[in-house]
């Protein structure tokens, strides 16, 4: 990280001299599913990898950030990259690219594709960092799939503006030839991907066109062009997860996968700090969430208006480039309170007080804490029993993971 700061600055020139003076470790990975979109990317990765898991296949997995520990974001063969061999190819790729300037981002996916290229697998699952065009990830020049979840605003200071903008990005990664599974998607950004899909030549399977998921009497029944599966409900909480689920059993169906895979995708996944239930504390029902822009808020919403009524408090923090108010709006329709606190270790965060405001701007009853424990020791006095949800960041997703580690 001393070496190459963590600044974003897509492009893909730089990705491409590195992974040629490293002999080209891209063109020997696995088949290749890529995947793309605002939300939802990270679910429907875990679902692919315990469907495939789960029907016998060797899985490598690259995703990005990590909650606890970096090696989270390298999975070869469906274990964490261990310590020796992370260490080894990072120092193999710092040698590589010598003087030049690299990226964090870039530097660390080289390490991984280096990595995965190495150890033997069946399948290897890509998750997008950022956009998709100029993604460091955006190196396979023939996936076996390629995947884009729902597109929303996000990342604006790097995509676009506008939906039309950010969409274009994300379809960046269709290739020609390749098939893509497409989730329901505004009408504004389907018809970017599609035309970007026309201009090249890649094979659309897209939500509501060519294929439908739902809940049916408490099953998940998809329907694509081969026929129809029903399935157990995703383990995944929330509604939005059905909507995930959907894409990942067309996905796994696109790879010539059975029912067996699809089930395993369905039992079998696991994916923290989305919407999580954490273990009781001194009578609060705590709930950890990383959403953190307003799609994400909106589906926290509804998954949080399908439990049963228990008065909400929100723990709430944020990195400075998001704006509380539109984040918290959604929620702000079924939390009694917030308490905003500070990310551990983070200089680039919203300070608590500004949060606060945000919130009574909406109507709810804010203060703000010097930490997690104080926030949660004031709602155990204030509103004992309360449902409390932790959300906002994946940083303080992810310390809040650590500290229970």
């Amino acid at each position: 990280m001393r070496l190459h700061p963590a600044e974003i600055d897509l492009t893909l020139g730089r990705m491409h001299r590195l992974l040629a003076a490293l002999g080209n470790p891209e063109r020997r990975l696995p088949p290749v599913v890529h995947i793309a979109g605002t939300n939802g990317k990270g679910s429907v990765q875990a679902m692919l990898r315990a469907g495939l898991e789960g029907a016998g296949s060797r899985v490598h997995a690259y995703t990005s950030p990590h909650l606890v520990r970096f090696h989270e974001r390298i999975r070869l063969a469906g274990e964490e990259i261990s310590e020796a061999a992370l260490c080894e190819v990072l120092e193999e790729v710092i040698e590589a690219n010598g003087s030049e300037e690299i990226t964090f981002f870039e530097a660390t996916t080289a390490a991984g594709i280096v990595a995965m290229a190495r150890t033997p697998a069946d399948w290897c699952l890509l998750e997008v960092g950022l956009g998709g065009r100029l993604d460091a990830t955006n190196v396979i020049d023939t996936p076996a799939l390629c995947v884009i979840t729902p597109v929303a605003l996000d990342h604006q200071e790097y995509l676009g503006e506008t939906l039309e903008e950010i969409a274009g990005e994300k379809a960046g990664i269709l290739k020609r030839g390749v098939r893509a599974v497409v989730a329901r998607q505004e009408e504004a950004a389907e018809a970017v991907i599609e035309r970007e899909a026309a201009r090249t030549g890649a094979t659309l399977l897209v939500e509501g066109q060519h294929w439908h998921g739902q809940l049916d009497h408490g099953r998940l029944v998809v329907q694509d062009e081969t026929g129809l599966v029903d399935l157990p409900p995703p383990v995944l909480r929330g509604p939005h997860q059905v909507a995930n689920a959907g894409i990942a059993v067309v996905a796994l169906r696109a790879l010539g996968q059975g029912e067996a895979a699809a089930e395993a995708a369905m039992l079998k996944a696991e994916w923290p700090a989305r919407m999580q239930r954490l273990d009781d504390r001194n009578g609060l029902e705590l709930w950890l969430d990383g959403g953190h822009n307003p799609a994400a808020a909106h589906v926290l919403a509804a998954g949080l208006a399908e439990l049963p009524p228990r008065e909400t408090v929100l723990v709430v923090a944020m990195l400075a480039n998001r704006k509380p108010k539109d984040f918290l709006a959604p929620l702000a329709k079924i939390a009694a309170a917030l308490v905003a606190v500070p990310i551990p270790g983070e200089p680039k965060a919203h300070p608590p007080e500004s949060i606060a405001r945000a919130s009574e701007r909406l109507g709810l009853t804010a203060q703000d804490a010097p930490d997690l424990e104080a926030a949660l020791a004031h709602i155990a006095l204030e509103r004992p029993g309360a449902r409390v949800v932790i959300c906002g960041s994946l940083y303080l997703a992810g310390a809040v993971l650590g500290n229970r580690a």
